[in-house]
């Protein structure tokens, strides 16, 4: 059973799990709706921000049954979805119609983000690539991410101040790289798949707190690590959920909220995690 916390604390902790079900591909909310998208459903859950009840789902035609992104926009009001099994992303109209209209994108779309433009970033795995696209699919950059001669799947990409991306990536080599507009691999921080804090196991989801540290989703390891903004350290973040994290492999920091919300591949759930101011905690 999970114990819930005073919600007037001001301490990180798990507050509420959404329970398991089919692998959770992606979590994001947009005011007071949290969106979650499961591996083999044509259709997007909306559950209450507040309540975490299940609202309604939204049906998305065409959607394959592989979608491993989620990402919502505010200013666009619209919701995106990956489609590994099409090549392509559906937007979702949020603003009354739940129009959907797609688009296609390099093989083996992956994760999304909402870039600072409010452009989407789409990391497709199949090709190598990081594309930006607007709103509408108008493509906006096409950057092929360079191997360095090593065997590398890329998965999610964040963007930085500084006009470069965190990505990460497995293969040869299991961990976070820095790269430039040019896809250059400037820095990396990882190496041989394996569970020691130098090392990950098919890492998968990132997000970035307000002082730049990198929060990613080590699938395989069953864990969530910080590593910092210079990528030189990692600690790892503890989430007290009963059986523990089981394949976290996405997420979605709602900073307005001071929220994290985690989806697991291999347990199906979301976990929510409230009041945390930023990813150095080491107990949540």
């Amino acid at each position: 059973m999970l114990h819930f916390v005073d919600m007037t604390s001001s301490e990180p902790a798990v507050t509420h799990v959404i329970p398991e079900g089919n692998y959770v591909g992606g979590v994001t909310s947009l005011g007071n709706d949290v969106f979650v998208v499961r591996y083999d459903s044509q259709q997007i859950e909306v559950y209450d921000a507040m309540t975490f009840t299940l609202q309604r789902c939204l049906a998305v035609p065409q959607l394959g049954a592989r979608s491993l992104g989620l990402a919502a926009c505010p200013r666009n009001k619209c919701l995106y979805a990956s489609d590994c099994d099409n090549d392509s992303i559906h937007r979702v109209e949020l603003s009354g119609s739940n129009a959907v209209m797609k688009w296609s994108v390099a093989s083996y779309p992956a994760g999304l983000t909402v870039n600072r433009a409010q452009n989407l970033l789409v990391v497709s795995s199949g090709e190598s690539k990081l594309q930006e696209f607007t709103t509408h699919g108008t493509l906006l950059q096409n950057i092929q991410l360079q191997l360095g001669g090593s065997t590398r799947q890329f998965h999610h990409a964040v963007d930085l101040a500084s006009g470069q991306f965190v990505v990460s990536c497995y293969g040869s080599l299991h961990g976070i790289c820095l790269v430039d507009i040019n896809g250059t691999v400037i820095q990396s921080y990882g190496g041989q798949p394996g569970c020691q804090m130098t090392q990950m196991s098919n890492p998968r989801g990132l997000a970035l707190d307000k002082h730049g540290n990198i929060l990613v989703a080590d699938q395989s390891n069953n864990r969530l690590l910080v590593i910092d903004r210079l990528l030189s350290s990692a600690h790892e973040m503890s989430v007290s959920v009963d059986g523990g994290l089981k394949g976290p492999h996405n997420f979605w920091h709602d900073k307005s909220r001071g929220r994290l919300y985690i989806g697991e591949w291999t347990g199906g759930r979301v976990i929510v995690i409230d009041h945390l101011k930023d990813f150095n905690t080491s107990q949540v």
